[in-house]
């Protein structure tokens, strides 16, 4: 069984997604001792910026013609492409950036789409698969919230994973990761501990569930 496990926080340390993926892995890992967790920290360790430009244009020249950077870039996506195939199960942990999906991320899905097995018309590339979605937001965009709708990249990243890519998504989120860091947040404090303790529940809930899904 392979779990496959993507990072998008620029954080090293005291990152509230990683600490969510961190327990969903736990639950999962603990059901699987000694199988794998492929993971890839594309916040940390990004994929190169011009990949998916190469890659478009290369998918429109001859793969004997193509330049070094275009081949390089079809390597790439068909590896990426290639890891989500080979996953039993995937894990993604997002933080909502500038209100929107950070570079990083976003380069790692316009990349996969640029393989033949995950763009428009291709069977859905994680049908039958399970993924948990695990979202922070520093601030609280719920509804009745002043920034209610402000997050562009929850609804994103779902389309993509369960519409486009036909994968049954669960999502974790947790909000106010800010407060504690934010001095204009404090008046906060007794609630986004709630937040957070609500959040590390339905992490570990999310990942009994997905350990036994697995299983069966």
């Amino acid at each position: 069984m392979t779990l496959l496990r993507i990072d998008a926080s620029i954080r090293t340390e005291g990152s509230a997604s990683r600490e969510i993926a961190d327990l969903v892995e736990a639950e999962w890992t603990a059901a699987h001792p000694g199988d794998v967790v492929l993971r890839r920290h594309v916040g940390t360790e990004p994929l190169p910026s011009d990949a998916w430009g190469n890659a478009v244009a290369g998918a429109y020249v001859p793969a004997a013609e193509r330049t070094p950077a275009q081949q390089a870039a079809a390597a790439l996506a068909t590896e990426l492409t290639d890891e989500l195939v080979a996953a039993d199960a995937v894990l993604l942990a997002m933080p909502l950036y500038n209100f929107g999906v950070s570079q990083h991320l976003k380069t790692w899905i316009d990349l996969v789409i640029t393989d033949p097995r995950a763009g428009a018309g291709a069977d859905p590339l994680l049908a039958g698969k399970h993924v948990v979605l695990a979202v922070v937001r520093g601030g609280a965009y719920g509804a009745g919230t002043p920034r209610e709708g402000w997050d562009h990249a929850t609804a994103y990243v779902r389309r993509i994973l369960a519409d486009v890519w036909g994968a049954e998504v669960t999502v974790v989120e947790r909000e106010f990761t800010l407060v504690g860091v934010n001095p204009a947040l404090d008046s906060f404090t007794d609630l986004a501990a709630e937040m957070k303790q609500a959040a590390h529940s339905a992490a570990r809930e999310a990942g009994r569930a997905l350990r036994v899904l697995q299983a069966s």
